[in-house]
């Protein structure tokens, strides 16, 4: 999909109040946070307006969008706790149209002190209240866990989008984040739907790889994106330069399946904006 197409797509999604997608999956390593920056920055070039949430403790969005750590004392562990507004919180990035809220190791204790917290898997829904009319999409980097933290962001969101790496327990690993998201739908959040499940880190010349796609596209059909995104060496060395690879080489295959899987995205999402 070339990128005048992608913009084709965004014009049909019309603003309002944002559409909220938490980009989730329990196990690390799977390309969960360059997923969510680069799937922002696609967006945000399209013009829409995107917040980035970080609600990692690693802060990896954060760092791949070139936030230095000791710029982020104020981050979305105070949000969360309510000690700040997101308003006062959020902070540009060199990308037009691309907002962050950073994250910080103060996130990690999160989880322990919202316990006793009436309501608190509701603390992020809350914080997002308001500012959701401001922005067409918030994009939330969960932390590779299902906990506390990730309960918040599936109560908050809207969708989910769920990065899964052609590995061979990939399917087993998934089905946790499923019947975890379907008692939050329970729960909390009726609402809450898989938006869509992307393969990542696929390698055409290992032949697991395929097995991979092909057992889960059986099983759960067009919930998978038609995009898969390769390893690739330039997605590898973006982070380390602080910049998404779309900006950081707009030409290699990972930023192609970016724009072709934002394009998907934005499709998908056509039906919310009717």
């Amino acid at each position: 999909m070339a990128p005048d197409t992608v913009l084709a797509e965004a014009n049909t999604v019309k603003a309002g109040a944002a559409r909220v997608i938490a980009i989730a999956n329990q196990k690390g390593g799977v390309g969960k946070t360059t997923t969510t920056i680069n799937l922002a920055t696609a967006m945000a070039a399209v013009r829409k307006k995107v917040l980035l949430l970080d609600l990692d403790p690693q802060g990896n969005a954060s760092t791949g969008l070139g936030v230095d750590r000791r710029d982020r004392r104020r981050n979305s562990y105070h949000v969360m706790i309510g000690e700040a507004s997101l308003a006062d919180t959020v902070r540009r990035t060199d990308i037009p149209g691309l907002d962050l809220l950073p994250s910080g190791m103060d996130l990690s204790g999160a989880e322990i002190e919202l316990v006793e917290v009436e309501q608190r898997e509701y603390s992020l829904r809350r914080a997002l209240a308001d500012a959701t009319r401001e922005y067409d999409f918030v994009l939330i980097d969960c932390p590779p866990a299902l906990g506390l933290l990730t309960i918040n962001a599936l109560v908050a969101a809207q969708a989910v989008l769920v990065p899964l790496q052609c590995e061979f327990f990939a399917l087993e690993g998934i089905s946790y984040l499923v019947k975890t998201i379907e008692r939050v739908r329970h729960a909390f959040n009726p609402d809450l739907e898989i938006q869509g499940i992307v393969l990542t880190m696929f390698d055409q010349r290992n032949k697991l790889s395929g097995m991979v796609a092909k057992d889960v596209r059986e099983y759960f059909g067009d919930k998978v994106y038609e995009t898969v995104i390769p390893r690739n060496v330039r997605v590898s060395e973006a982070p380390s330069y602080g910049r998404p690879v779309l900006v950081y080489d707009m030409n290699c295959a990972g930023s192609k399946a970016y724009l072709h899987l934002a394009g998907e995205v934005l499709r998908r999402e056509r039906r919310h904006f009717a």
